[in-house]
């Protein structure tokens, strides 16, 4: 039976288990929180945008990177492993649920899936993604 999570703030970045068509993968990966539904708290919806370490120096519409060489203290401040980029095109509606996330390691947070959080100075590439899937 799936445990739900405390509710997470839009802006943080979180180890999910990102589906593959409906069910969750087993490697999780990070995932951006874009908006928290709490229509059913203590039960709590989020939207995610899709995270991945792979071909972070190609970005395509609708796509941004956190790089630990070009912007250090958004890469420190997201707490992750690897350059990430994330793709506002593959975003998803989940249960913030153990049946989708979960603690990640070192737990920086806590027994929480949070790994880190959305710099400010990020604040703008997120816009220009998200502009670019909605034109």
């Amino acid at each position: 039976m799936a445990r739900w999570w405390p509710e997470p703030t839009a802006g943080d970045i979180v180890w999910c288990h990102f589906p593959d068509n409906i069910n969750p993968r087993l490697k999780p990966r990070p995932a951006l929180i874009l908006v928290v539904f709490d229509d059913d708290a203590p039960e709590f919806t989020v939207r995610v945008a899709y995270g991945t370490s792979q071909r972070t120096t190609k970005l395509y519409r609708g796509e941004f990177a956190i790089l630990h060489d070009k912007n250090p203290a958004a890469y420190e401040e997201a707490n992750l492993s690897f350059d990430t980029k994330f793709n506002l095109r593959q975003v998803l509606e989940l249960p913030f649920s153990t049946d989708w996330f979960s603690v990640p390691p070192a737990a920086p947070h806590g027994q929480i899936p949070k790994l880190g959080t959305l710099h400010p100075s990020m604040v703008r590439a997120v816009q220009a993604a998200f502009q670019a899937v909605s034109e």
